[in-house]
């Protein structure tokens, strides 16, 4: 059983970079065919996805994301991290982190973590 779980803080300044951290369990973040994604969701944009980084590490990201957008991993914690700089109150969410497998569907969820960006 393939686990995520979403961490960090859940206010954050405007100006500031998000930094949140998937730890996942029940199943390795290098292993074949699968990616690691961060989504989000917010009442005026709904879903958002953010991006991804693969098994082998080579990230996308969603185009009008792209230049503020940075998602590295830990194998050695089997963690994936979202950094998202120069935050703006339309930045406010709940993200997610999620499994990606090879019909684009997220078979795996975290619960979810809410961030305010808010002075």
């Amino acid at each position: 059983q393939v686990q995520l779980q979403e961490s960090g803080p859940g206010l954050v300044k405007p100006s500031q970079t998000l930094s949140l951290t998937c730890t996942v369990s029940g199943g390795s973040i290098t292993t074949n065919y699968y990616w690691w994604s961060w989504i989000r969701q917010s009442p005026e944009k709904g879903l958002e996805w953010i991006g991804y980084i693969s098994n082998s590490g080579s990230t996308v990201y969603r185009p009008s994301l792209k230049s503020r957008t940075s998602i590295s991993r830990d194998t050695s914690k089997n963690q994936f991290t979202l950094r998202l700089s120069s935050v703006a109150p339309e930045d406010t969410a709940v993200y997610y982190c999620a499994r990606m497998g090879g019909s684009w569907g997220m078979d795996y969820w975290g619960e979810g973590t809410p961030v305010t960006v808010s002075s």
